[in-house]
């Protein structure tokens, strides 16, 4: 989210009145545009809060009218361009641009850390100043970044209703099911029902729980990394809605390999009937486990979805079985 700033800087302590009135400047000028960046990035799943962040902009536009009327004043018009970077300690942002995939939370989440960043560097300023009217400004502006936090909650009193509030999380409810339950759901049952018969077929034709454990851990790891590939691969995300492609390509190929491995790792116990009772009861687990997440987010009744996970799981099982004792 956010990286360190290296190259050549400058210490804070060394900056004069002028530099700290035009680094401000930059700063409140930066952060408008920030937050214009997150309006229009929410504006199409989250209207009301993009109405927020938009507002919060105009409050960022108003700060920096503020500090480059001062600045005219006091040096002149020509304001140097200093930014973030070119000052020692400060923390430089990324463009929003590359972090259009975040949710809800987490971009409310920046906004409160980059309000508390810019109240403590007009704090700090202020302590360095010499001149009166540019340390009067610095504490008030310090004071009206310390009221941001309740600026935004009178803001979403304002914007978001009741019945906002209620479409604004079905939405992120949608997002979150979209981007990453499905294709979780679709790596675990995956990795628990496709890796049953190779699984159970090497246990039962060897008799030997080391040759089970690395033949499910092969089956595990390649369909792991075949079905990441095929969900990152399937789409864009950028008509379905069905986020980054690398995110649900991790997603599906992460618990491809868990939905396996769980009823692989049993194996491990040199006990062979030890191990394949242990491993069959984890496999109930994991078919537990998929029809909740069905019943759950997929809106399917629980004994349906149960019926349905377990016949499937019942019949890969079996073929594994029958081919391990043929």
């Amino acid at each position: 989210m956010f990286t360190l700033s290296w190259g050549p800087s400058k210490r804070f302590t060394d900056l004069g009145e002028r530099e700290i009135l035009a680094l401000a400047i930059s700063l409140e000028e930066e952060d408008g545009r920030i937050y214009r960046d997150f309006a229009d990035a929410l504006r199409e799943s989250f209207p009301h809060s993009a109405k927020v962040f938009e507002e919060m902009a105009e409050e960022e536009s108003e700060h920096r009218r503020r500090l480059t009327e001062l600045y005219r004043q006091k040096f002149g018009e020509h304001v140097p361009l200093i930014r973030r970077e070119h000052v020692r300690g400060f923390i430089r942002r990324r463009p929003v641009w590359l972090m259009r995939h975040l949710d809800l939370a987490t971009i409310r989440r920046i906004a409160e850390d980059m309000e508390e960043e810019t109240r403590n560097f007009y704090l700090k300023a202020a302590q360095q100043v010499a001149d009166l009217a540019i340390r009067e400004l610095l504490v008030d502006l310090a004071e009206t970044e310390a009221q941001h936090a309740s600026l935004a909650r009178r803001l979403r009193a304002a914007h978001l209703t009741e019945q906002a509030v209620e479409s604004e999380a079905e939405t992120a409810r949608r997002r979150f099911v979209l981007q990453i339950v499905q294709p979780g759901l679709a790596g675990l049952m995956d990795g628990s029902v496709s890796t049953l018969a190779p699984l159970f077929a090497a246990a039962f034709a060897t008799g030997s729980s080391w040759d089970a454990f690395l033949v499910g851990t092969a089956a595990s790891v390649g369909a792991g990394i075949s079905m990441g590939f095929a969900e990152a691969l399937s789409d864009d995300g950028a008509l379905t809605g069905r986020g980054h492609p690398a995110l649900r390509g991790a997603v599906c190929g992460l618990m491809t390999t868990l939905g396996g491995l769980g009823h692989t790792l049993p194996y491990l116990i040199p006990d062979f009937r030890l191990a394949t009772t242990i491993a069959v009861l984890i496999v109930l687990a994991e078919l537990w486990a998929i029809a909740w997440v069905r019943a759950r987010y997929m809106d399917t009744p629980f004994l349906q979805a149960a019926y349905q996970v377990v016949v499937g799981g019942f019949l890969v099982f079996l073929t594994g079985v029958l081919i391990g004792h043929a």
